[in-house]
């Protein structure tokens, strides 16, 4: 009987002790965020031209350069303003597009194409316009996005929007990675 007593004391004696292991741990788990608002200064105010477009696919530069736009005032960290007040750019080119095969199924002794990918490739440049060290040089971004034929289909235009959303991640990364 003395053995069941001390038994459930010393478990008893745990709660606590695993009640304030379950907050610490709990603590430490919350919602990260890359605009810490610790970026530095000059880096605040950037303009960004449309990018140029060495690929046959039109307006892709002005699609990517309007995500990336919009993706850093979402973002606030930075904020985008004409060429007059910039301190930074942020400038580049579309240098590839590509879309190839990416799913086949074979119909009646037949291969047939079931989904396609998308894929965009960017060289960027984000260069300080005080003669400063450039913030990066010539970084090469890709994104990519699938596209599906026949039941449940999309379109090419949904796997570029996808493209793009991953570069514009790559970039914020770039810009405001400080975690």
């Amino acid at each position: 009987m003395n053995l069941l007593r001390d038994e459930g004391r010393r478990s008893g004696a745990a709660i606590p002790f695993v009640l304030v292991a379950v907050a610490l741990v709990a603590g430490g788990c919350g919602v990260y965020s890359t605009s810490s608002g610790r970026v530095d200064e000059s880096l605040r105010l950037v303009n960004v031209p449309y990018l140029e477009n060495a690929t046959a696919e039109p307006s892709i530069e002005i699609e990517l350069t309007e995500a990336i736009i919009s993706a850093l005032q979402d973002d606030n960290t930075l904020r985008v303003v004409d060429a007059e007040a910039a301190r930074t750019e942020l400038a580049g080119r579309v240098v590839g597009y590509k879309l190839r095969e990416a799913f086949t199924s074979a119909t009646g002794g037949n291969m047939q194409v079931d989904e396609y990918q998308v894929q965009i490739s960017v060289e960027l440049t984000m260069r300080r316009l005080d003669g400063g060290e450039n913030v990066f040089t010539r970084k090469r971004l890709n994104g990519s996005g699938n596209f599906i034929l026949g039941d449940g289909a999309t379109s090419e235009l949904t796997a570029r929007q996808e493209a793009a959303a991953e570069i514009v991640r790559e970039v914020l990364g770039l810009i405001v990675e400080d975690w």
